[in-house]
């Protein structure tokens, strides 16, 4: 049975489709459910984003989660239809850059373990949710990227704010500015990575994983995973508020417009 057959979990069903939540073992598994568009990241999946932690956090049952997507990719980043909604109505982009805000704090902030297994391209706000996990399986063949600054817009929810920190400067502003693929042997060389597996076996070693963090004493890994993720919030988080301002002002620039009209374009004629 693949995971877009299963029902979601009593209680999450608020999240559904958009996100699909199952137990496996002692481990919770939060599935982002577009596969038909590489679970591109829409309004649906965006605003269930923001609210998913916390629902985590309040349940007593939950131990530790795994993140992934269903099918093909973990996420291929922003649905490029929503980014034309967004450049058209302003409020609905005022929105959606809190939601974005609201994710980084929420994720970053979450004190339960979490494990993102990455199979397949984990892009924009997917590589930002996947490199905020505590710890990162990667298929063979799968890779990360933030492609913000390639499309227009400054790179607000994460890479600018985050990277830095985990890979220096000087190879952050490479990936960051330039948009490359950080490919899982890459992602090894860098640090970026618990594990690299071959491409079938990501989400069972992501559950592995997570089943001997929620067998750990709860108190002593959540409060020494909520220690070791200060040096990050702390650093990052005033870096974030200047980065998502000036990606609200990137979606009025012409070259931002262009480059999704182009995209667009070249999605109709195929």
């Amino acid at each position: 049975m693949t995971t877009s057959e299963v029902a979601t979990l009593a209680g999450y069903e608020a999240f559904a489709p958009s996100l699909l939540v199952e137990k496996v073992g002692a481990v919770h598994v939060v599935s982002i459910n577009r596969p038909e568009a590489f679970n591109a990241v829409d309004e649906a999946v965006h605003k269930a984003l923001t609210r998913i932690w916390r629902a985590l956090l309040d349940d007593d049952d939950v131990r530790a989660v795994v993140t992934t997507g269903v099918g093909k990719a973990f996420s291929a980043g922003g649905d490029m239809v929503m980014f034309g909604r967004l450049i058209e109505n302003p409020r609905a982009r005022t929105e959606q850059i809190a939601d974005a805000r609201t994710v980084f704090t929420e994720v970053i902030n979450f004190g339960k373990p979490l494990v993102s297994a990455v199979n397949g391209p984990a892009v924009g706000l997917g590589c930002s949710i996947a490199l905020l996990s505590d710890l990162l399986v990667m298929g063979e063949s799968s890779y990360l990227a933030d492609p913000h600054v390639a499309v227009g817009l400054t790179a607000g929810d994460g890479g600018a704010a985050m990277l830095p920190l985990l890979v220096g400067m000087m190879k952050a502003k490479e990936y960051v500015l330039l948009g490359d693929k950080i490919t899982a042997s890459v992602a090894k060389e860098l640090n970026l990575v618990t594990r690299v597996v071959a491409d079938d076996k990501v989400l069972d070693e992501a559950l592995a994983l997570a089943e001997r963090l929620a067998a750990l004493p709860a108190q002593a890994v959540q409060s020494t995973k909520i220690a070791m993720n200060m040096h990050l919030s702390r650093a990052a988080l005033g870096v974030l508020e200047y980065a998502l301002a000036a990606e609200y002002t990137s979606f009025t620039t012409q070259e931002f417009k262009d480059r999704v009209a182009a995209f667009r374009a070249r999605s109709n004629q195929k």
